[in-house]
Protein backbone atom coordinates (compact mmCIF):
# COMPACT_ATOMS: atom_id res chain seq x y z
CA UNK A 1 0.00 0.00 0.00
CA UNK A 2 1.33 3.49 -0.89
CA UNK A 3 0.66 6.45 1.37
CA UNK A 4 2.08 9.87 2.38
CA UNK A 5 3.77 9.94 5.77
CA UNK A 6 6.03 12.34 7.74
CA UNK A 7 9.63 11.50 6.99
CA UNK A 8 10.58 10.94 10.65
CA UNK A 9 7.89 8.25 10.87
CA UNK A 10 9.04 6.43 7.73
CA UNK A 11 12.01 4.46 9.13
CA UNK A 12 11.78 0.82 8.04
CA UNK A 13 9.42 1.58 5.17
CA UNK A 14 10.14 1.24 1.44
CA UNK A 15 10.44 3.99 -1.18
CA UNK A 16 8.28 3.27 -4.24
CA UNK A 17 10.22 5.72 -6.47
CA UNK A 18 13.66 7.32 -6.94
CA UNK A 19 14.47 10.58 -5.09
CA UNK A 20 16.78 12.93 -6.98
CA UNK A 21 19.46 15.14 -5.46
CA UNK A 22 20.92 18.22 -7.21
CA UNK A 23 24.04 20.08 -6.05
CA UNK A 24 24.72 23.11 -8.25
CA UNK A 25 27.67 22.60 -10.59
CA UNK A 26 28.59 19.35 -8.81
CA UNK A 27 26.00 16.59 -8.93
CA UNK A 28 22.63 15.60 -10.30
CA UNK A 29 21.48 12.05 -9.75
CA UNK A 30 19.67 9.53 -7.62
CA UNK A 31 20.13 10.00 -3.87
CA UNK A 32 17.74 7.19 -2.93
CA UNK A 33 16.67 4.47 -5.33
CA UNK A 34 13.25 2.96 -5.69
CA UNK A 35 12.97 0.10 -3.21
CA UNK A 36 15.32 1.68 -0.63
CA UNK A 37 14.36 0.79 2.93
CA UNK A 38 14.51 4.02 4.93
CA UNK A 39 17.01 4.07 7.82
CA UNK A 40 17.27 6.44 10.80
CA UNK A 41 20.38 8.07 9.31
CA UNK A 42 18.43 8.82 6.09
CA UNK A 43 15.90 11.14 7.75
CA UNK A 44 18.07 14.31 7.87
CA UNK A 45 19.34 13.65 4.32
CA UNK A 46 15.77 13.46 3.07
CA UNK A 47 14.89 16.70 4.88
CA UNK A 48 17.84 18.45 3.20
CA UNK A 49 16.28 17.38 -0.08
CA UNK A 50 13.05 19.12 0.94
CA UNK A 51 11.20 15.94 1.84
CA UNK A 52 9.09 16.51 4.96
CA UNK A 53 6.58 13.95 3.71
CA UNK A 54 7.24 11.05 1.38
CA UNK A 55 5.34 8.24 -0.22
CA UNK A 56 6.25 4.86 1.24
CA UNK A 57 5.28 1.24 0.82
CA UNK A 58 3.85 -0.53 3.82
CA UNK A 59 4.15 -4.31 3.52
CA UNK A 60 1.96 -6.89 5.15
CA UNK A 61 3.30 -10.16 6.56
CA UNK A 62 2.25 -11.85 3.32
CA UNK A 63 4.27 -9.51 1.11
CA UNK A 64 7.99 -9.31 0.37
CA UNK A 65 10.15 -6.56 -1.11
CA UNK A 66 12.24 -7.26 -4.20
CA UNK A 67 15.58 -6.75 -2.40
CA UNK A 68 14.84 -9.25 0.34
CA UNK A 69 13.44 -11.71 -2.21
CA UNK A 70 16.52 -11.44 -4.43
CA UNK A 71 18.87 -12.19 -1.53
CA UNK A 72 16.83 -15.17 -0.35
CA UNK A 73 16.54 -16.65 -3.84
CA UNK A 74 20.22 -16.16 -4.63
CA UNK A 75 21.14 -18.08 -1.47
CA UNK A 76 18.96 -20.98 -2.63
CA UNK A 77 20.13 -20.88 -6.25
CA UNK A 78 23.89 -20.72 -5.57
CA UNK A 79 25.38 -24.20 -5.37
CA UNK A 80 28.96 -25.46 -4.88
CA UNK A 81 31.57 -23.49 -6.77
CA UNK A 82 29.46 -20.32 -6.84
CA UNK A 83 29.07 -17.25 -4.66
CA UNK A 84 26.86 -14.18 -4.45
CA UNK A 85 26.87 -10.78 -2.79
CA UNK A 86 24.15 -9.34 -0.58
CA UNK A 87 24.38 -6.20 -2.69
CA UNK A 88 21.21 -5.81 -4.75
CA UNK A 89 21.42 -3.80 -7.96
CA UNK A 90 18.17 -2.79 -9.67
CA UNK A 91 16.41 -5.60 -7.83
CA UNK A 92 18.87 -8.26 -8.98
CA UNK A 93 21.50 -10.36 -7.24
CA UNK A 94 24.30 -11.81 -9.37
CA UNK A 95 25.69 -15.31 -8.84
CA UNK A 96 29.34 -15.74 -9.82
CA UNK A 97 31.83 -18.56 -10.17
CA UNK A 98 34.03 -18.89 -7.07
CA UNK A 99 36.59 -20.93 -9.02
CA UNK A 100 37.64 -21.71 -12.57
CA UNK A 101 35.64 -24.67 -13.83
CA UNK A 102 32.65 -26.00 -15.70
CA UNK A 103 29.18 -24.58 -15.13
CA UNK A 104 26.41 -27.08 -14.51
CA UNK A 105 22.75 -26.03 -14.57
CA UNK A 106 19.87 -28.14 -13.28
CA UNK A 107 17.66 -27.28 -16.25
CA UNK A 108 14.54 -29.03 -14.97
CA UNK A 109 14.57 -27.20 -11.63
CA UNK A 110 15.38 -23.93 -13.39
CA UNK A 111 12.34 -24.39 -15.62
CA UNK A 112 10.07 -25.11 -12.64
CA UNK A 113 11.47 -22.06 -10.83
CA UNK A 114 10.75 -19.76 -13.76
CA UNK A 115 7.28 -21.24 -14.35
CA UNK A 116 6.16 -19.58 -11.10
CA UNK A 117 5.92 -16.30 -12.99
CA UNK A 118 6.76 -13.49 -10.57
CA UNK A 119 10.31 -14.72 -9.99
CA UNK A 120 13.10 -15.24 -12.50
CA UNK A 121 16.55 -16.70 -12.80
CA UNK A 122 18.68 -16.34 -15.95
CA UNK A 123 21.85 -18.41 -16.40
CA UNK A 124 24.61 -19.15 -18.86
CA UNK A 125 24.24 -22.49 -20.65
CA UNK A 126 25.11 -25.67 -18.83
CA UNK A 127 28.57 -27.11 -19.59
CA UNK A 128 30.03 -23.66 -20.24
CA UNK A 129 33.66 -23.24 -19.09
CA UNK A 130 33.80 -20.25 -16.73
CA UNK A 131 36.49 -18.28 -14.91
CA UNK A 132 36.55 -17.33 -11.25
CA UNK A 133 34.49 -14.18 -10.72
CA UNK A 134 32.49 -14.57 -13.93
CA UNK A 135 28.74 -14.04 -13.64
CA UNK A 136 26.92 -17.32 -14.27
CA UNK A 137 23.36 -16.42 -13.19
CA UNK A 138 21.17 -13.61 -11.85
CA UNK A 139 17.83 -13.66 -10.05
CA UNK A 140 15.16 -11.20 -8.99
CA UNK A 141 11.54 -10.76 -8.02
CA UNK A 142 9.86 -9.21 -11.05
CA UNK A 143 7.41 -6.84 -9.27
CA UNK A 144 8.65 -4.41 -6.61
CA UNK A 145 6.53 -6.22 -4.04
CA UNK A 146 5.42 -9.81 -4.35
CA UNK A 147 3.94 -12.75 -2.51
CA UNK A 148 6.14 -14.08 0.28
CA UNK A 149 4.54 -17.51 -0.17
CA UNK A 150 5.48 -17.58 -3.86
CA UNK A 151 9.08 -16.66 -3.06
CA UNK A 152 9.20 -19.45 -0.49
CA UNK A 153 7.89 -21.85 -3.14
CA UNK A 154 10.67 -20.71 -5.48
CA UNK A 155 13.25 -21.26 -2.74
CA UNK A 156 11.87 -24.76 -2.12
CA UNK A 157 12.22 -25.63 -5.82
CA UNK A 158 15.80 -24.33 -5.88
CA UNK A 159 16.65 -26.29 -2.75
CA UNK A 160 15.24 -29.64 -3.86
CA UNK A 161 17.58 -32.10 -5.55
CA UNK A 162 20.71 -30.99 -7.37
CA UNK A 163 21.47 -27.25 -7.04
CA UNK A 164 20.35 -25.10 -9.95
CA UNK A 165 23.83 -23.58 -10.40
CA UNK A 166 27.16 -25.33 -9.74
CA UNK A 167 30.70 -24.80 -10.96
CA UNK A 168 32.77 -27.97 -10.96
CA UNK A 169 36.54 -27.48 -10.69
CA UNK A 170 38.63 -29.20 -13.35
CA UNK A 171 40.93 -31.97 -12.13
CA UNK A 172 44.56 -31.87 -13.22
CA UNK A 173 45.04 -34.91 -15.43
CA UNK A 174 48.27 -36.53 -16.64
CA UNK A 175 47.61 -37.25 -20.30
CA UNK A 176 49.23 -39.79 -22.57
CA UNK A 177 49.10 -38.94 -26.28
CA UNK A 178 49.29 -41.54 -29.02
CA UNK A 179 49.80 -39.99 -32.47
CA UNK A 180 48.76 -42.52 -35.11
CA UNK A 181 49.29 -42.72 -38.85
CA UNK A 182 52.00 -44.32 -40.95
CA UNK A 183 52.62 -41.04 -42.78
CA UNK A 184 53.72 -39.44 -39.48
CA UNK A 185 55.41 -42.53 -38.01
CA UNK A 186 57.67 -42.98 -41.02
CA UNK A 187 58.47 -39.28 -41.30
CA UNK A 188 56.66 -38.63 -44.57
CA UNK A 189 54.90 -35.61 -43.01
CA UNK A 190 55.53 -33.59 -39.86
CA UNK A 191 53.13 -34.16 -36.98
CA UNK A 192 51.06 -31.10 -36.04
CA UNK A 193 48.67 -32.79 -33.65
CA UNK A 194 50.92 -33.06 -30.57
CA UNK A 195 51.31 -29.33 -30.02
CA UNK A 196 47.61 -28.68 -30.58
CA UNK A 197 46.72 -31.20 -27.87
CA UNK A 198 49.43 -29.97 -25.49
CA UNK A 199 48.10 -26.42 -25.77
CA UNK A 200 44.47 -27.43 -25.19
CA UNK A 201 45.36 -29.52 -22.13
CA UNK A 202 47.62 -26.86 -20.64
CA UNK A 203 44.91 -24.23 -21.01
CA UNK A 204 42.69 -26.36 -18.76
CA UNK A 205 45.41 -27.09 -16.21
CA UNK A 206 46.45 -30.60 -17.29
CA UNK A 207 49.78 -31.83 -18.63
CA UNK A 208 51.21 -34.39 -21.03
CA UNK A 209 53.36 -37.11 -19.42
CA UNK A 210 54.14 -39.18 -22.53
CA UNK A 211 53.79 -39.03 -26.28
CA UNK A 212 53.85 -42.22 -28.34
CA UNK A 213 53.80 -42.65 -32.12
CA UNK A 214 52.38 -45.64 -33.97
CA UNK A 215 51.79 -46.61 -37.61
CA UNK A 216 48.43 -47.83 -38.88
CA UNK A 217 48.79 -51.10 -37.00
CA UNK A 218 46.28 -51.99 -34.25
CA UNK A 219 48.82 -53.96 -32.23
CA UNK A 220 51.38 -51.15 -32.23
CA UNK A 221 48.73 -48.58 -31.36
CA UNK A 222 47.63 -50.75 -28.44
CA UNK A 223 51.24 -51.12 -27.31
CA UNK A 224 51.74 -47.33 -27.23
CA UNK A 225 48.55 -46.87 -25.23
CA UNK A 226 49.79 -49.41 -22.69
CA UNK A 227 53.13 -47.59 -22.44
CA UNK A 228 51.25 -44.39 -21.60
CA UNK A 229 49.35 -46.18 -18.84
CA UNK A 230 52.59 -47.59 -17.45
CA UNK A 231 54.01 -44.04 -17.43
CA UNK A 232 51.19 -42.96 -15.11
CA UNK A 233 48.76 -41.42 -17.58
CA UNK A 234 45.21 -41.11 -16.24
CA UNK A 235 43.85 -39.85 -19.57
CA UNK A 236 44.59 -41.30 -23.01
CA UNK A 237 44.13 -39.28 -26.20
CA UNK A 238 44.74 -40.73 -29.64
CA UNK A 239 44.90 -38.63 -32.79
CA UNK A 240 43.87 -39.63 -36.29
CA UNK A 241 42.85 -42.90 -37.88
CA UNK A 242 39.16 -42.63 -36.94
CA UNK A 243 37.50 -42.60 -40.38
CA UNK A 244 36.03 -45.49 -42.37
CA UNK A 245 39.12 -45.91 -44.58
CA UNK A 246 40.58 -49.44 -44.40
CA UNK A 247 43.93 -48.07 -43.15
CA UNK A 248 42.28 -46.18 -40.29
CA UNK A 249 42.56 -48.76 -37.50
CA UNK A 250 42.92 -46.60 -34.39
CA UNK A 251 39.55 -47.77 -33.05
CA UNK A 252 40.71 -51.37 -33.26
CA UNK A 253 43.96 -50.50 -31.50
CA UNK A 254 42.06 -48.76 -28.69
CA UNK A 255 39.94 -51.86 -28.14
CA UNK A 256 42.99 -54.14 -28.25
CA UNK A 257 44.49 -52.01 -25.47
CA UNK A 258 41.56 -53.06 -23.26
CA UNK A 259 39.11 -50.20 -23.74
CA UNK A 260 35.50 -50.86 -22.75
CA UNK A 261 32.24 -48.94 -23.03
CA UNK A 262 33.48 -47.48 -26.30
CA UNK A 263 31.06 -45.17 -28.08
CA UNK A 264 31.96 -44.14 -31.61
CA UNK A 265 30.28 -41.31 -33.47
CA UNK A 266 28.72 -38.05 -32.33
CA UNK A 267 26.01 -35.73 -33.71
CA UNK A 268 28.53 -32.86 -33.70
CA UNK A 269 30.24 -31.17 -36.64
CA UNK A 270 33.18 -30.99 -36.67
CA UNK A 271 33.82 -34.21 -34.79
CA UNK A 272 31.33 -36.82 -36.01
CA UNK A 273 33.95 -39.62 -35.93
CA UNK A 274 34.98 -39.04 -32.31
CA UNK A 275 35.32 -41.99 -29.90
CA UNK A 276 35.09 -42.13 -26.12
CA UNK A 277 35.75 -45.16 -23.93
CA UNK A 278 37.57 -46.27 -20.78
CA UNK A 279 40.39 -48.58 -19.76
CA UNK A 280 39.50 -49.25 -16.16
CA UNK A 281 38.96 -45.78 -14.71
CA UNK A 282 41.09 -44.06 -17.36
CA UNK A 283 39.14 -42.16 -20.04
CA UNK A 284 40.20 -42.81 -23.63
CA UNK A 285 39.42 -40.23 -26.31
CA UNK A 286 39.87 -40.94 -30.01
CA UNK A 287 40.12 -37.75 -32.07
CA UNK A 288 39.49 -37.67 -35.80
CA UNK A 289 41.79 -35.63 -38.03
CA UNK A 290 39.41 -32.65 -37.97
CA UNK A 291 40.84 -31.87 -34.53
CA UNK A 292 44.02 -30.65 -36.21
CA UNK A 293 42.31 -28.62 -38.94
CA UNK A 294 39.46 -26.94 -37.03
CA UNK A 295 40.18 -24.66 -34.09
CA UNK A 296 37.18 -25.95 -32.11
CA UNK A 297 35.60 -29.41 -32.38
CA UNK A 298 33.63 -31.87 -30.27
CA UNK A 299 36.88 -32.49 -28.36
CA UNK A 300 36.78 -28.95 -26.95
CA UNK A 301 33.17 -29.43 -25.87
CA UNK A 302 33.85 -32.72 -24.10
CA UNK A 303 37.32 -32.28 -22.63
CA UNK A 304 36.22 -29.96 -19.77
CA UNK A 305 33.46 -32.43 -18.88
CA UNK A 306 35.96 -35.29 -18.85
CA UNK A 307 38.24 -33.22 -16.59
CA UNK A 308 35.45 -32.91 -14.00
CA UNK A 309 35.28 -36.72 -13.81
CA UNK A 310 32.02 -36.98 -15.76
CA UNK A 311 31.44 -40.24 -17.59
CA UNK A 312 30.36 -39.72 -21.19
CA UNK A 313 28.20 -42.33 -22.91
CA UNK A 314 25.79 -42.56 -25.82
CA UNK A 315 23.05 -40.48 -24.16
CA UNK A 316 25.45 -37.63 -23.34
CA UNK A 317 26.74 -37.63 -26.91
CA UNK A 318 23.27 -37.85 -28.44
CA UNK A 319 22.16 -34.85 -26.39
CA UNK A 320 24.81 -32.73 -28.10
CA UNK A 321 23.07 -32.78 -31.49
CA UNK A 322 20.99 -29.71 -30.59
CA UNK A 323 23.59 -26.94 -30.95
CA UNK A 324 26.21 -29.33 -32.28
CA UNK A 325 26.67 -27.61 -35.64
CA UNK A 326 29.59 -25.19 -35.78
CA UNK A 327 29.04 -22.14 -38.00
CA UNK A 328 32.74 -22.03 -38.95
CA UNK A 329 32.84 -18.29 -38.40
CA UNK A 330 35.68 -16.44 -40.08
CA UNK A 331 36.77 -15.22 -36.64
CA UNK A 332 36.15 -17.88 -33.99
CA UNK A 333 34.66 -16.48 -30.77
CA UNK A 334 34.07 -19.76 -28.95
CA UNK A 335 32.80 -20.15 -26.24
CA UNK A 336 30.88 -16.90 -26.86
CA UNK A 337 28.73 -18.54 -29.54
CA UNK A 338 26.02 -21.13 -29.99
CA UNK A 339 28.32 -24.12 -30.70
CA UNK A 340 27.69 -26.88 -28.20
CA UNK A 341 24.91 -24.91 -26.50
Amino acid sequence: MKKSIPVDQAVGMVLPHDITEIVKDEFKGCAFKKGHIIRTEDVEHLRRLGKEHIYVLELSDKEIHENEAARLMAAALAGPGTEYSNKVEEGKVAIRASCDGLLKINKESLLNFNLLGDVMCATLQTNTPVAKGEQVAASRLIPLVGSRALVQEAIAIAGSGEPITRVLPLKKYRAGLVITGSEVFYGRIEDKFEQVLRDKLAKLGSQVVMVGFAPDDPGKIAAEIKKCLEAGADLIITSGGMSVDPDDVTRTGIKEAGAEDCVYGTPVLPGAMFLVGRIGDVPVLGLPACGMFHKITVFDLLLPRILTGERIGRRELADMGHGGLCRNCRQCRYPVCNFGK
